[in-house]
């Protein structure tokens, strides 16, 4: 089984936040999951609207778990911001 870290898509109309989730490469985007591993909140003006459970990442990425474009994106960001806020 091949597992991708995508983003599934909830919340209202209007409202969209999306789980950030492993999920085998054969299901459809909203479907049946194997683990959420964060969340990211796009309209939100607030410093935390990503959060990600970097352990449990690093975990399926050692298993061989491909990250998609916009995942990989956001784990940058993460990292970028995590360096940020040890710095001050």
């Amino acid at each position: 089984m091949s597992v991708k870290l995508r983003l599934a898509r909830t919340g209202k109309k209007n409202r969209i936040s999306y789980r950030i989730v492993a999920q085998n490469t054969r299901s459809k985007r909203d479907s049946k999951f194997l683990e959420v591993l964060g969340y990211f909140l796009p309209h939100e003006n607030k410093a935390v609207n990503l959060d990600i459970k970097a352990d449990r990442v690093a975990y399926w990425v050692s298993r061989g778990a491909k990250p998609t474009e916009a995942v990989s994106k956001l784990l940058e960001k993460d990292k970028n911001a995590g360096s940020n806020r040890k710095s001050s």
